[in-house]
């Protein structure tokens, strides 16, 4: 299922973000330049250096600390963004102490730039603050939500979330085999659980509560393995009235609380999913650049090698079962397989020139540009063609909980050996165990640990 209101709140949302983040960006280099224009009359290299390097240390810094969020008052706002911007100064600082050229700036033009940008950052914030939060007011893409179950719980979670702003409740489904008495709803029941997958599509459900009491247990685990493939978040409300909880982990929503049980890390931690996103474009740009030659000389090589295109594009699953084109160097001859196979050892498919790209990673270089495109990120399970998908989906439970995240270039799997053909059933579980436990564990400081071992990875010699 494609959601399409996640997908266009969440870019609302980033948006409002970069605009408030480029007009501050904008005041302080225009105050800057016009500050050294003053004082010698045209500007230094070092100040342009000091122009650039001033946004790309402000972008992780204000995202980190949230410093545009709509949701907080002006004060908090101000004081956060004063916060954020002496942050910058202070890393700025360090940079010039550790480089040794702070020497050769003013330091009057850079006083004054420092209490100016915060005034000007300030006064600049109050006004689209108000305009942000006026558009958040009148955002109608609420996300579209159902509960499972028909019974009490479901009665009490309807009534407590009905003013809710940000979800809109389409209706519930009911659970024939809960042995829960059907109470007067509204909104009306849509179907029951055997019809799960086709309400999920028909009405564009993103959020599911499962209202059932505890002792269906049983049944909520046999649903929730169900629900899993289906690319939704599923919020389970149990009735824990009357228990002992310790070291529990549920959240509270209006008063009840809920156990999180499927939800995707780039919906659930929106903040640190923006500051993964920049850092897979700004380190894919810089691929490109540094490995540019790699690319050229890679493309005339596999176009002599044998007939046929440079690129080899395949459709796969992304993020949330969106199919997407990978792109890689090719490295078979062309052949018309009735099916994809994968590649073996001595796959006689593969080129003299496919195997040294294969064995070395090269092949997929390409793949930065669909980082650049933001089908995929740089870390991330790797995308399995539509075949393998339809055939391991019965085989190993979960295996599409995998598409919760963007499929990346490298990831858990891969620098823990789990590379190359897949043989038995059992060898793609543990890759998919691995992708599973990524998504559960995700951080930007994961990322960043896979991306210094994939390097090391690369030596291992099942790679082909």
């Amino acid at each position: 299922m494609n959601p399409p209101q996640t997908a266009h709140r969440q870019y609302r949302r980033g948006l409002t973000f970069f605009i408030q983040w480029l007009v501050a960006m904008g005041v302080l280099l225009i105050l800057l330049a016009g500050l050294t224009i003053i004082k010698g009359g045209h500007i230094d290299p070092p100040y342009l250096v000091l122009m650039v390097l001033t946004p790309l240390l402000a972008l992780p810094i204000y995202s980190i600390l949230r410093v545009y969020n709509r949701y907080e008052g002006y004060l908090t706002g101000a004081w956060k963004l004063i916060l954020a911007w002496l942050t910058v100064l202070v890393t700025l600082g360090a940079v010039g102490f550790v480089s040794k050229t702070s020497a050769v700036f003013s330091r009057e033009v850079i006083l004054q730039w420092a209490v100016l940008g915060m005034v000007f950052q300030v006064i600049a914030f109050g006004s689209l603050h108000k305009m942000a939060r006026l558009w958040s007011a009148r955002d109608e893409n609420k996300t579209n939500t159902a509960i499972i179950g028909v019974g009490q719980l479901a009665n009490r979670l309807v009534k407590a979330t009905a003013g809710n702003e940000t979800e809109r409740l389409v209706g519930l489904i009911s659970h024939r085999d809960s042995g829960e008495v059907e109470i007067e709803q509204s909104p009306a029941v849509l179907g029951d659980v055997s019809q799960l997958s086709s309400l999920l599509a028909s009405h564009n459900i993103e959020k599911l509560y499962i209202a059932l009491s505890i002792t269906d247990a049983e049944k909520i685990e046999a649903l929730y393995i169900e629900l899993l493939d289906m690319n939704v978040d599923v919020i389970w409300m149990p009735n824990l009235e009357g228990l002992i909880l310790l070291n529990h982990s549920i959240s509270d929503i209006a008063g009840m609380p809920a156990i999180h049980l499927n939800e995707s890390p780039l919906t659930a931690y929106r903040r640190s999913a923006l500051i993964k996103t920049t850092i897979d474009k700004v380190l894919a740009l810089s691929a490109v650049i540094v490995l540019l030659p790699v690319f050229i000389l890679t493309a005339i090589v596999v176009k002599l090698s044998s007939p046929g295109p440079v690129l080899f594009k395949q459709k796969r699953l992304g993020w949330n079962g969106k199919i997407i084109e990978v792109w890689k160097f090719r490295s078979m001859y062309l052949h018309d397989d009735q099916q994809v196979k994968q590649a073996t050892q001595s796959d006689s498919r593969i080129t003299k020139v496919g195997k040294f790209i294969r064995r070395t990673s090269i092949d997929e270089l390409p793949q930065f540009f669909n980082v650049l495109q933001g089908r995929m990120s740089l870390v991330g399970p790797r995308p399995h063609a539509l075949e393998h998908n339809n055939y391991y989906t019965d085989k190993i439970d979960a295996y599409m909980a995998r598409h919760r995240i963007k499929p990346g270039i490298t990831g858990l799997a891969q620098i823990n050996g789990c590379r190359g053909e897949t043989e038995t059933v059992e060898q793609m579980k543990a890759r998919v165990d691995y992708d599973l436990s990524y998504i559960n564990n995700w951080s930007v400081g994961q990322d960043i640990k896979i991306l210094l071992k994939t390097p090391l990875s690369l030596l291992a010699r099942d790679i082909y």
